[in-house]
C-alpha cells in the first residue's frame, strides 16, 4: 500500500492538470485555462467525484480541486486525463493557504463536499463551514458567488445553518433530504465514494446554499462560542 502511494504522488507529479503548492497564480487560473470561463472550486475534493462529475455537467466552467492528499486525488485527476476533461485541474494544498492561490474576486463558486464533520465541539473552528473558513472563502469569492455544502451530517448541516442566521448571510437553499425530491438540481446527484459508505447511517443527504455577504464581522463570534458551549454541554 505504502509503494502505492508513493507512486502515485510520482505520477501526479507528472499529471498537466494537478499543481502542488504553485507560486504565481493568483489572478492566472483563466490562462491557465485558456479561457474566461467561471471558476469553481471543490475544497476537500479527496478523489475529486465532484471535481469530475462538475466538469462534465458544465464544460463551459472551469473546476478545480483541492486537498492536500495527493495520492486520493489522483483518481480524479487521472480520470479527468483520461475522459479529456480539459476544464478540470487539481490544486495540492492546504485549505487554510486557499487565499495565496487565487486573486479577490477570482472564483465565482465554491463546493464543499463530506468534508470531515469535526463531530467534537472541541474541533469546531476545524469544520470548514466555521466563520474562520468563511472569511477565507471571502476573499477570492467574486460579489454574490455561492457556498454550496453537501454532507450527511446533520451535526454539521445545523451548524452551517446556525452560522448563516448568525452572521445574516444570505440562504439561496435548504433541502434537508436532497433525494426526497425526484427534480433534484443534477449537481446535487453526483455521488462521492464517501457518500456511498454513509458514515452517518442517515441515510439522509443534507444541502445549504448561501452566499457570504454581508460580509463576515467579529461581533457575534463570541455569541458563536456560546453555542458551541452548549452544544458540548448537550454531548
Amino acid at each position: 500500500m505504502a509503494q502505492k502511494k508513493l507512486q502515485r504522488f510520482a505520477d501526479i507529479k507528472t499529471f498537466k492538470n494537478v499543481l502542488e503548492y504553485p507560486e504565481n497564480m493568483q489572478g492566472k487560473w483563466n490562462s491557465f485555462f485558456e479561457n474566461e470561463n467561471p471558476i469553481v472550486l471543490e475544497l476537500a475534493c479527496g478523489r475529486g467525484e465532484y471535481t469530475v462529475g462538475l466538469s462534465t455537467l458544465y464544460p463551459t466552467k472551469n473546476i478545480i480541486g483541492v486537498d492536500v492528499k495527493g495520492n486520493r486525488m489522483y483518481i480524479g485527476a487521472k480520470k479527468c486525463l483520461e475522459n479529456n476533461l480539459t476544464n478540470a485541474a487539481f490544486l495540492r494544498t492546504q485549505i487554510e493557504l486557499i487565499p495565496n492561490y487565487f486573486a479577490a474576486g477570482e472564483v465565482d463558486e465554491i463546493w464543499i463536499t463530506f468534508p470531515d464533520p469535526q463531530l467534537r465541539t472541541s474541533k469546531a473552528k476545524k469544520r470548514l463551514t466555521h466563520p474562520r473558513f468563511l472569511r477565507l472563502y471571502a476573499q477570492l469569492l467574486k460579489q454574490g458567488g455561492c457556498v454550496h455544502l453537501k454532507t450527511d451530517s446533520p451535526k454539521l448541516f445545523l451548524f452551517t445553518k446556525r452560522v448563516i442566521e448568525l452572521f445574516d448571510l444570505f440562504l439561496v437553499e435548504t433541502n434537508n433530504d436532497i433525494y426526497a425530491n425526484k427534480e433534484s438540481n443534477p449537481s446535487l446527484t453526483i455521488k462521492t465514494h464517501y457518500e456511498s459508505l454513509d458514515i452517518a447511517q442517515s441515510k439522509r443527504i443534507h444541502y445549504l446554499q448561501f452566499k457570504l455577504t454581508p460580509p463576515l464581522t467579529n461581533l457575534n463570534d463570541n455569541q458563536l462560542q456560546e453555542i458551541l458551549k452548549n452544544e458540548e454541554k448537550a454531548d
